[in-house]
C-alpha cells in the first residue's frame, strides 16, 4: 500500500473512532475553560499576591494554566490511537493491508501528531486571547517578546505529548495500561521528584517538565534547569523519539 493510502486509512480510523474525537475536543475545551477561570481569579486577587510573584508574573503562561488537566486528555488520545486497534483486533487487518510495520507506525504517528498539532495550536491561541481578556491590566500582547513562541509552543508540546503516548501504547498494546503508565510518568512522577532535593534535577529532564519551558516567557525563579525554552522542547522531542523507537521495535518483533 502506498504511503498516501496509509495516511488516508489512518485518518479514517481516527475520524471514525468516537474516543479519539472526544479526547481532542476535551483537550481544547478543558484547557481553554480552566485557563480562563484561573486568569479571572488571578486578576481579581493580583494585588494580594506577594511582590516577588507580581514581579515575575508570566501573563502568557497563566493563560495556559489549564494545560494541567488538558494534557491528560491528549495522553489518552495518543494511547487510544493505538490501544483501540489492539482492543478490537483491527490491528491484524491493518498489518495485513500494510505488511511493512514501520510504514504503518509512521503513518499512524504522522496523522495523529498532525491532528494534535492543529488542536494544540487552536488551544494555544484561544487560551491566550481569552486569558488575556480576563487578566485586565495584567495582560500582555501577542507581539511582545517571546509571546508568539510560547503560544505556538502549546501546539508543539501537545503534538510531542501525543507522539510519546503513541510510542508507549505501542509497547504495552493496551489502552488502560498505557494510560495508567503515562499518567504516572508524565503527571505524577515529576511532582514527586520535585519535592525531594536529591531528585529535583532529575525531574527537570522528564518530558512535561522540560517541554513546558516552551510555554514560558518569564523564567521561573524556582527553576535552575540548564536549558532554555527550545532546549527543553528538544529534550521532550528526544523522549518522544525514544518512545516511538521502542514502539517500532515492539511492533516489528511481536505478532499482533
Amino acid at each position: 500500500m502506498a504511503y498516501s493510502a496509509v495516511l488516508r486509512s489512518e485518518w479514517t480510523k481516527i475520524r471514525t473512532v468516537a474516543s479519539t474525537s472526544w479526547t481532542l475536543a476535551t483537550t481544547l475545551l478543558v484547557t481553554v475553560a480552566m485557563g480562563a477561570g484561573l486568569c479571572a481569579v488571578v486578576n481579581a486577587t493580583f494585588e494580594d499576591m506577594p511582590k516577588a510573584s507580581q514581579i515575575t508574573f508570566d501573563a502568557t503562561q497563566m493563560s495556559f494554566s489549564g494545560m494541567m488537566l488538558g494534557q491528560l486528555a491528549m495522553l489518552v488520545f495518543g494511547a487510544m490511537v493505538v490501544g483501540s486497534e489492539y482492543g478490537t483486533g483491527m490491528v491484524r487487518t491493518s498489518l495485513a493491508a500494510v505488511p511493512r510495520r514501520g510504514t504503518l507506525l509512521l503513518g499512524k504517528v504522522t496523522v495523529a501528531t498532525g491532528l494534535a498539532l492543529v488542536v494544540g495550536l487552536a488551544t494555544g491561541f484561544l487560551s491566550f486571547f481569552l486569558g488575556q481578556a480576563l487578566l485586565g491590566d495584567h495582560k500582555t500582547a501577542l507581539g511582545e517578546e517571546n509571546v508568539l513562541r510560547a503560544v505556538i509552543g502549546v501546539g508543539l508540546y501537545l503534538a510531542l505529548l501525543a507522539a510519546f503516548a503513541i510510542g508507549i501504547s505501542m509497547v504495552l498494546r493496551n489502552s488502560a495500561a498505557a494510560i495508567s503508565l503515562l499518567i504516572t510518568f508524565v503527571l505524577i512522577l515529576p511532582i514527586v521528584l520535585s519535592l525531594v532535593d536529591a531528585t529535583r534535577k532529575i525531574a527537570a529532564y522528564l518530558p512535561n517538565m522540560a517541554g513546558s519551558a516552551i510555554m514560558q516567557t518569564v523564567a521561573s525563579p524556582d527553576s535552575d534547569a540548564p536549558y532554555g525554552p527550545w532546549g527543553g522542547l528538544g529534550i521532550m522531542a528526544l523522549w518522544s523519539l525514544a518512545a516511538i523507537a521502542a514502539g517500532y521495535l515492539t511492533l516489528a518483533k511481536r505478532d499482533a
